[in-house]
């Protein structure tokens, strides 16, 4: 899969998304990252890529000549229009079901703004998706970019080296992963739960399920209006909410 960047600070992005397993990932095929330099694409000799906004307002805004240079770039080295994910407030919560369906496409532009924005002709020409990370405002879009890429670089098979991990962690199934233990077995008087240590395979997966369903339960109930439950799982929820209502909760620990 491959992810081009248009950005007005590509070793921001390339210091980043080149390390661990990302880097691995790209040292191995499975992911490129491209990165663009929009600044390279301004039509004066100062390349400036910003100006006032008609109007008048505080702050500038990124022009639309250089943006649109930078994506026509793209455009013709992979030969065909991609899909453009432009990183704004104004967005699209982005969510794992999101990374999902993006994982799926071959090639994918993250456009990231700068100042108050980008002049709104040029979203209009060449931005497919308007996505956010959250009701916040940051300096840029390289940090939501470099977000997105990384969750969505996760699904790509070959990226993860067990291919187990990306299927159990949290948001699989709109539920939080389980609790985990390492060693040693007693920590600050604290053990792992019995059932771990049984070396039953199917008591262990079940003790698991119904940690996630407890921890969500718990920490994300909106999580659980998408969740497909069986009835013991309904129960279960049932039970922590009851419990919940005077204060105290099941310990995750130690329900079996």
């Amino acid at each position: 899969m491959n992810f081009h960047v248009l950005t007005l600070f590509p070793e921001m992005v390339n210091d980043c998304l080149h390390t661990s397993i990302l880097g691995r990932a790209v040292l191995k095929g499975c992911i490129s990252i491209n990165t663009v330099d929009i600044r390279d694409y301004a039509d004066n000799k100062h390349l400036r890529v910003d100006d006032y906004t008609y109007g008048g307002g505080a702050g500038m805004l990124m022009r639309a000549q250089p943006v649109y240079g930078a994506y026509e770039a793209v455009e013709k080295r992979i030969g065909f229009r991609p899909r453009v994910i432009y990183l704004t407030p104004q967005g699209r919560v982005f969510d794992q079901q999101m990374a999902k369906d993006l994982a799926l496409e071959q090639d994918l532009v993250f456009l990231c703004g700068h100042y108050e924005g980008i002049d709104e002709r040029v979203l209009e020409e060449i931005v497919t998706d308007e996505v956010s990370i959250g009701d916040y405002v940051l300096t840029g879009g390289e940090l939501p970019a470099m977000v997105m890429i990384d969750a969505i670089a996760r699904m790509v098979p070959g990226v993860l080296s067990n291919g187990d991990s990306a299927r159990t962690e949290s948001f699989e199934d709109s539920l939080l992963e389980y609790p985990q233990y390492s060693r040693p077995e007693v920590w600050h008087e604290k053990a792992v739960p019995p059932v771990l240590l049984s070396g039953h395979h199917a008591n262990i997966e079940k003790w698991r399920r119904e940690q996630a369903v407890i921890r969500t339960a718990r920490k994300r109930p909106d999580l659980l209006e998408r969740a497909v439950l069986t009835k013991e799982e309904q129960r279960l929820v049932l039970q922590v909410r009851e419990e919940g209502k005077d204060g105290s909760l099941p310990d995750e620990g130690e329900h079996e």
